[in-house]
């Protein structure tokens, strides 16, 4: 052993190899060699020799060199560990879950192995982006806590928040910088919704590690719920640079790409992944979400069935299939989501968009009572996943009507941006916004968009950034500020909305939560146009409670809750009428369904707007449609909707209450 530089035993040359590993790679290599050229058989010497070629970036020389020792032992843990993460480098994902899967099988005690297995199943399984990766290593990090944190991301996996919160937190304690554990203590923030936390979290992270990819994944994927979708594609792209292959940054990169209009380049991201990965259930309900974005309602379905045979208890694929709307399943769909809500193992997000899923098929069959009882419970297990709290949404809006008076509009009543190029469309979701959007967009002179975040990100900015912050400044800043601070404001809203236009003079804000930032908007923005849509109280807040939201409308899943926030709305808007007389343009879905061309002739008139045909058309307008009502304003308006929660009547006195109305 003296020619290879080491001393005493073959333990204390292995132990020098593996020391070496971690800091001078093709050290270690030379070391390994050394071993094996005494006992060339020697399969620890075989493993730390592949670990040194795959840190060396010779990848596929480390697979073929951790197989030849699994090959002679196959019983040996590390061996099978070494490979699988081989493999993972070299892009072969179920080759390398298999291979991690065996290893600790073997021997349940290798950190690494459960960490790279979490990071690899985060791949596909969960939505695009919301679990990828849930606790990969930092590479080149040697944490005391990786058995910890695979576990934490184990929890994770399985929803269980807060057991990963406390097991991150506790590493934090220890080794305040384990970059490891801050990213995926983000990750368990964002899953409960604590966005702004999340973004703090790993904005500290890249400080600390900034080549740790797939904690600019996170973060990227973070932006992306945050609505802050360039930016989000700028950092998946850098992501992307380090690694173009794998497939959970491909899939990121696909969803963001939905979310700016390039919904054509992200089809082309599922074809390309699913030539690889035929069978994987969650490319193709990405690439179904894609075809129904641009109206492709056959190809959509047909990519969600695919997902459900390759995965037959996919629950959101039943769901995506529900929410094409215009969908009906069959009484083999029907048995079939019975069977899985009943099975012991479901899991809570399967349980509850399968519920929501089998609601709508039942609803559709007229088999009221039962379909009624399935949305319930839906909604009770998505409510236990979110935060809400209605009295605190009250008080927002008491601060909010408090603030903006009559005197406060005249004394800035030249302020502001004077572009007339915002049309506004806000109020409840499900309240018609889409249709009102499709009619406008179908004019040469308007273009649709989507919900944009701008509006909303600036009112929190201006509050101090912190959602959950009881103290915010907002409205109350405003009153330090000058007619130029206004104008400033209203180009930057202008310029940042700027991705998502072309060359309409007009452009389309649909983000419905909008209604409470009116006041704001006319400060910034006086000549644009500002219109509510407006449904039947019970019509709306039923059929918000019919819908699972992918994300934020926390809201939603309590008829109690929508009851209130309905009332909250309606206050405030009464409000609004009375401080800024005639500012808002109200429009009821019952009106526009009874009296259509008078209704558009109404809506254009007041968006200073020519009549044109089209408009009354709107149906055969092809654009891309982001929302639940995607397919309905695909076709002419019809009135069947109107009356649709007089069949669950029986069932909503909760909400009737609530909204202060006799049944």
């Amino acid at each position: 052993m003296d020619e290879s530089g080491a001393t005493g035993d073959l333990q204390t040359a292995l132990r020098h190899a593996a020391a070496l590993l971690r800091i001078d790679p093709a050290a270690a290599a030379a070391q390994a060699r050394a071993i094996l050229t005494v006992i060339p058989d020697e399969p620890h010497a075989g493993v730390l020799l592949a670990a040194a070629e795959r840190r060396s970036g010779r990848v596929d020389r480390a697979i073929d060199l951790a197989s030849a020792v699994v090959a002679s032992h196959p019983g040996m843990a590390s061996a099978r560990e070494e490979l699988g993460l081989a493999l993972l480098a070299a892009g072969r994902w179920i080759e390398a879950e298999a291979a991690l899967t065996r290893a600790v099988g073997i021997d349940d005690r290798l950190a690494t192995a459960w960490v790279a297995l979490a990071d690899l199943r985060g791949n596909f399984r969960g939505e695009a982006g919301d679990r990828l990766g849930n606790a990969a290593l930092y590479p080149g990090q040697a944490t005391a806590g990786a058995l910890e944190l695979a576990r934490a991301a184990d929890a994770l996996l399985t929803d269980d928040l807060a057991t990963a919160e406390r097991l991150c937190r506790e590493i934090l304690k220890r080794e305040p910088r384990d970059v490891a554990a801050i990213r995926l203590l983000a990750d368990a923030g964002v899953r409960l919704g604590r966005l702004d936390e999340a973004e703090e979290l790993l904005s500290y992270c890249l400080e600390l590690a900034p080549d740790f990819h797939l904690a600019r994944h996170s973060y990227a994927h973070l932006l992306l719920r945050k609505l802050r979708f360039r930016e989000a594609l700028a950092q998946i792209d850098r992501v992307l640079d380090a690694e173009p292959n794998r497939p959970s940054h491909l899939l990121l990169r696909a969803a963001i790409l939905s979310q700016v209009g390039e919904t054509a380049a992200a089809i082309d991201i599922y074809d390309a992944m699913l030539r690889q990965f035929p069978g994987e259930a969650r490319l193709h309900l990405g690439r179904g979400n894609a075809l129904k974005t641009v109206g492709r309602n056959a190809d959509a379905v047909a990519a969600y069935r695919t997902a459900i045979d390759s995965q037959p208890a996919f629950g959101e694929a039943y769901w995506s299939l529900s929410n094409l709307k215009t969908f009906k399943f069959d009484d083999a769909d029907v048995s079939r989501m019975r069977e899985l809500l009943a099975a012991d193992d479901v899991s809570r997000e399967n349980y509850f968009q399968l519920s929501f899923a089998l609601g709508k098929a039942l609803e559709d069959r007229g088999e009221f009572d039962e379909s009624f009882r399935h949305y319930a419970n839906g909604n009770a297990a998505r409510r236990r996943s979110v935060q809400w709290d209605a009295d605190e949404h009250h008080a927002d809006i008491e601060r909010v009507r408090s603030f903006f008076q009559p005197g406060f509009f005249e004394s800035q009543r030249d302020a502001g941006n004077p572009s007339p190029a915002p049309i506004f469309i806000v109020g409840l979701p499900r309240a018609g916004s889409t249709l009102l959007e499709q009619i406008l967009a179908s004019h040469s002179r308007v273009e649709g968009t989507m919900e944009l975040p701008d509006i909303m990100a600036i009112g929190r900015r201006l509050g101090g950034g912190k959602k959950d912050d009881r103290a915010t400044r907002y409205p109350g800043v405003l009153a330090t500020f000058a007619a130029a601070d206004f104008e400033a404001l209203g180009t930057e809203y202008l310029e940042r909305t700027a991705v998502h236009r072309a060359e309409a003079p007009y452009f389309i804000d649909k983000m419905p939560n909008n209604f409470i930032h009116v006041g704001l908007i006319h400060l910034l923005l006086p000549n644009a146009k500002i219109i509510d849509a407006r449904r039947h109280p019970m019509g709306c807040c039923f059929s918000v409670f019919k819908q699972l939201f992918a994300h934020g409308q926390n809201f939603s899943y309590s008829l109690e809750d929508i009851g209130r926030y309905y009332r909250d709305y309606l206050a405030l808007m009464a409000h609004w009428d009375a401080v800024l007389p005639g500012r808002v343009l109200r429009v009821e879905y019952e009106s526009m369904v009874e009296n259509t061309e008078a209704e558009v002739r109404r809506l254009l008139a007041y968006c200073g707007l020519d009549f044109e045909p089209a408009c009354l058309e709107f149906h055969r307008t092809e654009r891309a449609v982001r929302t639940a009502s995607s397919e309905q304003v695909r076709q002419p308006i019809y009135a069947s909707a109107v009356e649709q929660w007089r069949n669950f009547e029986a069932h909503l006195a909760p909400l009737a209450k609530a909204l202060g109305m006799d049944m």
